[in-house]
This record gives structure tokens, C-alpha cells and sequence, in this order.
């Protein structure tokens, strides 16, 4: 079983790079973020007819969450158990009423619990995006301690872009980020919380790449000045399965690319 996650960064501009990424890897199961487009305008079809099933969760023009799955896809959720609501600047000096965004979207695929994540940006630590951030990813530490502590067998797998770069070989030059996010150590610890929920972060010895994200600007890319932020966590039932994992990172060269590159994981039977 091959289960990979992806920052897509506009499905409908890579509804096509998106399938052949499933066709090249053989995917059973791909994890998608920052979708960027309503549930109904998400481009089902054209996954549907390469063999997938569908779902996804976008609430705007902004963030969005999707699985694709040949492995069935049960007991599909739009969020998890007590995800934080956040409040937008309007843009006069108030905030709008909390919204609980399209960050999150769960199924069953193949006997697995699987989660399309995408952590909050946090944009500056003093930006209330941040304490988000922090919210968030406390949150949904939380209800993975209790998925595992109801169930030690559970089969679970967190995939996504969690904007957080764990370590400092994760990020091309971590005195680039001095006082900045991603590399705090608040967001550090939220992070590497989930090792104490009993999970496993299965992607570390990645084959293909150190990096899985390369901006745009500043010719990021052709100088491999590269972030390491998007990752999975697994439960011990999941995580003994992982027989290999690979960062694709080709998926970043040529026209239309996405700023992320796939993550493959690849799990025994």
C-alpha cells in the first residue's frame, strides 16, 4: 500500500499533476492540502475517472483539504474533536466571527485511519495567526492521545503540511530564521508532541530530498534553498508497516509546478 501527502497549492491549476503523480507512484491513498477551492468545485471527475475516490473539504479561495483513495473511503470527517475556530481581520480594526476552516479531513482508506492536516501558517510570532497555530496543533495532539489511548491498536496516519521544520537541518539556513516561525521552539514542542501521544513521525529517512517545499521567490529552487515541513505521523499499528519512504522531489521542475513536492509512503501488508 503506497499512501502519500501533498501541498497541491491549487487542485484545479494541478488536477492533472495530481493524477500523474497517482499513476507514476501507483498511490492507493493521496493526502492533499491548500486545495484552494470550494467542495464543489473541487475537480472529482477527473480522479474518478482514473479509478479514485474522492473527498474533499474548501470552505473559499483559501486553504482546502482532499483524500484520494482506490482503497475505499469510509467515515469521512471535516474535522476532529475540538479543531479551533478562527477569527479573520475584516479589515476595518474587528474580527469576524470564528470559522473553523478547511484544515482537516479524515477516512477510513484500506483499514487506516487517515488525516489530510494543514497546519495554520502563524504567519509572525506576534501575529494572532500564531497562537492559532499553537491552538491547533495542541488540538489535534489531544485527539490523537485519545484515538490511541481508547484503541492501541488503532491504525492511524496524520499526513500534511504542518509548517513546522522540526529540526534545523530542515530549513536551508537556520540563521535565515532567527526570531521567525516555523523553528520556534513552542512550535518545536507542539510538534514533536505527538511522540508522546505513542506516534511515530515515519518520514524522516526519506529517499529523494532533504527539502519538501522550495518558495518561489529568490530562485529557491535551482539553489536548493529548501524547508522541510511537510510530514506523518503514524500509530505503532501503522508505523511498523512502513517498509520506505521517498520525497519526489521532480514534482517541483517545470511549468505550473507546486511550491511542495509529494511525500511517499510505502507500507507492507
Amino acid at each position: 500500500m503506497r499512501i502519500a501527502t501533498w501541498n497541491v497549492n491549487s487542485i484545479r491549476a494541478r488536477a492533472e499533476r495530481a493524477v500523474d503523480v497517482l499513476k507514476r507512484w501507483d498511490l492507493d491513498v493521496l493526502l492533499l492540502q491548500e486545495t484552494k477551492c470550494k467542495t464543489e468545485q473541487f475537480p472529482a471527475d477527473t480522479f474518478e475517472n482514473a479509478g479514485y475516490q474522492v473527498a474533499a473539504h474548501g470552505l473559499n479561495q483559501w486553504n482546502g483539504v482532499a483524500i484520494i483513495s482506490r482503497q475505499g473511503l469510509e467515515d469521512v470527517r471535516t474535522s476532529f474533536p475540538d479543531q479551533p475556530p478562527y477569527a479573520k481581520n475584516n479589515g476595518g480594526g474587528l474580527l469576524d466571527a470564528p470559522q473553523l476552516e478547511a484544515r482537516a479531513l479524515g477516512a477510513r482508506c484500506g483499514g487506516i485511519e487517515v488525516w489530510s492536516i494543514y497546519v495554520p501558517n502563524g504567519r509572525s510570532i506576534d501575529n494572532p495567526h500564531y497562537r492559532y497555530k499553537l491552538d491547533f496543533l495542541a488540538a489535534l495532539h489531544k485527539a490523537a492521545d485519545s484515538t490511541l489511548t481508547g484503541d492501541p491498536g488503532a491504525s492511524l496516519l496524520l499526513g500534511g503540511d504542518w509548517n513546522v521544520a522540526p529540526r534545523d537541518e530542515d530549513v536551508w539556513d537556520i540563521s535565515a530564521f532567527a526570531n521567525d516561525i516555523y523553528v520556534t521552539d513552542a512550535e518545536r514542542a507542539a510538534f514533536n508532541a505527538f511522540a508522546e501521544a505513542g506516534l511515530t513521525e515515519v518520514t524522516r529517512d526519506a529517499e529523494g530530498a532533504s527539502y519538501t517545499f522550495w518558495d518561489y521567490q529568490r530562485l529557491r529552487f535551482p539553489r536548493n534553498e529548501g524547508m522541510r515541513i511537510d510530514f506523518a505521523w503514524a500509530s505503532p499499528a501503522v508505523a511498523k508497516r512502513v517498509t520506505a519512504v521517498h520525497i519526489d522531489r521532480n514534482e517541483r521542475k517545470g511549468k505550473g509546478a507546486s511550491d511542495h513536492v509529494p511525500v511517499i509512503i510505502e507500507l507492507a501488508d
